[in-house]
């Protein structure tokens, strides 16, 4: 429940804060008051769409809090953990946003700050918000069917399960089926390119190292005259056949017979000889394998194309395939891959097929014994709705859980439901949003709340007047079913009416202050004095007399008694 609320810099409201009852929460005030800013902030703090507006004027941000006491954990356990929420070991949860004058605002569960998503995930949970134009779960159609099934005993819940993992697993089926299967053109035209790009890339025989050698070939080929020339040169400084020319290796040689003259006289010339003949035997070995190089020189202009051509059809599988010619063969690899699990994936599409075929005719079972029991329960609803119509003095009322057959399956099965209902003789059946009176709108919610309330599971319940376009008797009915209601859940009650002001275990008073200049909103307690007033206000509209006072204290006096007695 909804321990406490504050709120700051809000509309009229400066500073606000609001400790609530477990109970029958009554809020009264009159006309412009404030009431319904009240409940806009806490429809804010609950997730609602916020705006720069709502900021006080002359603040910078509002801030809203609410402290939660969560009775039944596992209520929320799950969306906490899913989001990695620690929970408080006393049960508390805080929930809190802010609002920038930038338009932006933040909006935190335990200090931890969450996305609206996340927020109302949560809060729906906590808090149910009704009023005659805002009725957050009964007026969604998308709910019908769940408030249904909430009704329903364990046998409904386990065919619920049933069908939400049969569905589930048929969607994954489809899904596989999806990304697999293709139709048949354009499986032969994905075959077709295929094929074509394989064969484009096995005819070229392309070889890791090729493009590296061709290049240098190429090199030494665009170059050979200069290369001859050159290589000619050096075999001749190294070893002339001119008799006129001295050799490198006829120096060489000499430098040695002199060297090998003297080493008589000293071992260091014999250690300088072995070094000269090691060069010597080197720079033979190299003007031997210069002019087998020389021999493998030759301009081929023939060749010459034939490698520029490779180098051409190279470059060209690059544009394609791949920078590299690793990459091209990569790709080479992965489309082979895939051409396989085209030419082989028939067998797959059949196997998939025929599962999904069963998966959906065990889902057809279940859904065909969820739909039964389903009707069973919508009429035991349609019987009790229509019971507390008529107890709310809507005597000509008919309720109706209206069944539409979908020829699709969904987590839910085959099942569409909408509660319909006409409040007047010849009327044709509308569904709840279609009813135009505010009043009707009122007591259907209410009726539609008494059954609902001990099995949706939403510990707060917030009414903000919805007992508008009533009177009388039955404004005495639907105050005694709000009543009720608070029995087993927190009620917050925003009213105009005593009969319903007078039930309240707890009586708030809005009304609006001018504090040096400016309009604020206050709020406090009644004490049992101030609610006599309170409610003589409500029963004779701005003035309180002794014979209001006097039919207040009665009324107080009368619901204090029923409620010892119960």
């Amino acid at each position: 429940m909804l321990l406490e609320l504050n709120i700051s810099n809000f509309i009229i409201i400066e500073k606000m804060k609001i400790t609530l009852d477990k109970g029958f929460n009554i809020i009264t005030g009159e006309t412009g008051s404030g009431k319904s800013i009240v409940i806009d902030a806490l429809n804010i703090l609950l997730g609602g769409r916020a705006s720069k507006d709502y900021i006080r004027t002359g603040c910078n941000k509002a801030f809203i809090e609410g402290l939660f006491y969560i009775d039944k954990l596992e209520s929320i356990k799950s969306v906490l953990d899913e989001y990695g929420i620690e929970f408080e070991q006393d049960n508390m949860l805080l929930i809190s946003r802010e609002i920038f004058s930038s338009g932006k605002s933040i909006s935190r569960i335990n200090g931890r700050v969450v996305t609206l998503n996340m927020l109302n995930k949560l809060t729906k949970k906590l808090v149910d918000l009704h009023g005659q134009h805002e009725h957050q779960s009964l007026l969604s159609v998308e709910n019908h069917i769940e408030l249904l099934d909430s009704l329903g005993k364990e046998n409904i819940k386990n065919l619920v399960i049933s069908v939400k993992k049969e569905f589930d697993k048929l969607k994954k089926l489809k899904n596989r089926l999806k990304e697999i299967g293709i139709d048949e053109m354009e499986k032969e035209r994905k075959i077709d390119l295929l094929k074509f790009q394989l064969n484009e890339i096995d005819s070229a025989e392309l070889k890791f190292d090729e493009e590296e050698k061709i290049i240098r070939e190429l090199n030494m080929l665009g170059n050979a005259e200069e290369l001859l020339n050159t290589v000619n040169n050096i075999i001749e400084c190294i070893n002339s056949n001119d008799y006129y020319k001295t050799s490198l290796l006829d120096q060489i040689n000499s430098v040695s017979k002199n060297l090998t003259k003297i080493a008589k006289y000293n071992n260091e010339f014999k250690e300088y000889n072995d070094i000269i003949e090691t060069i010597y035997y080197q720079l033979k070995d190299i003007s031997t394998e210069l002019r087998l190089y020389q021999e493998k020189i030759e301009y081929d202009p023939e060749k010459i194309k034939l490698l520029e051509e490779r180098l051409n059809l190279i470059n060209n599988l690059k544009r394609k395939y791949g920078n590299t010619i690793e990459e091209i063969l990569n790709y080479r690899d992965k489309i082979a891959y895939e051409l396989e699990v085209i030419l082989n994936n028939d067998k797959e599409i059949e196997s998939i097929k025929k599962e999904i075929f069963s998966v959906e005719e065990k889902l057809k079972l279940i859904c065909e014994k969820l739909s039964k029991e389903r009707k069973l329960i919508g009429k035991q609803i349609e019987e009790e709705i229509t019971k507390e119509l008529k107890a709310l003095n809507l005597k000509n009322v008919k309720f109706e859980v209206n069944f539409e057959k979908l020829d699709y399956f969904t987590e839910k099965g085959l099942d569409k439901v909408e509660f319909l209902i006409a409040t007047n003789p010849g009327e044709p059946l509308k569904p709840l949003n279609k009813v135009v009176s505010g009043g009707e709108l009122s007591r259907i919610m209410l009726a539609i709340k008494t059954i609902l309330a001990d099995v949706d599971g939403i510990p707060c319940l917030v009414f903000d007047e919805i007992d508008t376009g009533i009177s009388g008797k039955t404004a005495m009915v639907v105050g005694e079913k709000i009543k009720n209601i608070s029995e087993f859940h927190q009620v917050i009650c925003i009213t105009h009416l005593p009969q319903i002001a007078v039930l309240g275990d707890v009586h708030f008073y809005i009304e609006k202050k001018e504090i040096k200049g400016k309009v604020v909103a206050k709020i406090s307690k009644l004490s049992y004095e101030e609610r006599v007033d309170e409610i003589s206000r409500l029963l004779g509209g701005t003035k309180i007399t002794e014979m209001t006072k006097r039919l207040a204290d009665e009324m107080l006096m009368v619901n204090k008694k029923k409620n010892k007695v119960s």
